[in-house]
């Protein structure tokens, strides 16, 4: 095959060559568009992150990046690993903060639960979810303050039956018409004290004999 006919548009490895050839130029500008924006996307994701997290503990209560470092502790009642951010100001834990994921009515729900040395909570938020707008969605503190009535409940003051909805016969309100959303998070939060609990027993020196 002389270069004449190679070059003929209407021949097929022309054409394959062609189409490599752009294919690669075109992967090769994404490759370096990700590239310079990347270290961007990092900073805007990390800001987000904090965001979220000043919202459930105050920022005077570290001074360290609760970010740099994340624990990874498992709970066969999550859809994933929680994810645990410790908050530490002059190297003393100061507060945690569990990212935990639950099955919720519409799919997971994404959910931050802060807690102090004691195990009382902080604050609690739901970052994402998929759950039905203008009736679950009283979850996010933009619609409602219910979230805010899981403040200063712990496992020491707040027993197993009473970590419910009213209608399980618990302390917590539901919405109407939509019960299991509320009993969702209300799972989601009973569980992240539990693996905080865990979590923080682990840190306690061995007995000694």
């Amino acid at each position: 095959m002389n270069f004449a006919s190679l070059v003929r548009h209407d021949n097929p490895v022309y054409q394959a060559l062609l189409l490599g050839g752009a294919c690669a130029i075109v992967s090769l500008a994404l490759i370096a568009g990700y590239s310079m924006t990347w270290e961007t996307i990092q900073q805007e994701e990390m800001l987000d992150q904090l965001n979220s997290l000043n919202q459930v503990m105050d920022a005077e209560l570290y001074d360290n990046n609760p970010l740099d470092k994340v624990e990874y502790l498992p709970d066969d009642r999550l859809l994933a690993p929680a994810e645990l951010l410790i908050a530490r100001k002059a190297d003393v834990v100061t507060a945690t903060a569990m990212q935990v994921e639950i099955a919720g009515w519409g799919g997971p729900l994404d959910m931050l639960v802060a807690t102090n040395p004691a195990g009382e909570i902080l604050g609690v938020r739901v970052i994402r979810h998929k759950e039905t707008p203008g009736l679950a969605d009283k979850i996010e503190i933009a619609k409602s303050q219910w979230i805010t009535g899981f403040n200063g409940h712990s496992l020491a003051n707040t027993t197993d039956q009473q970590w419910a909805v009213k209608k399980d016969n618990g302390i917590f309100d539901q919405f109407t018409g939509a019960t299991i959303t509320p009993r969702a998070v209300v799972k989601g939060v009973k569980t992240a004290l539990d693996v905080q609990a865990r979590w923080q027993a682990s840190q306690q020196p061995a007995a000694q004999n």
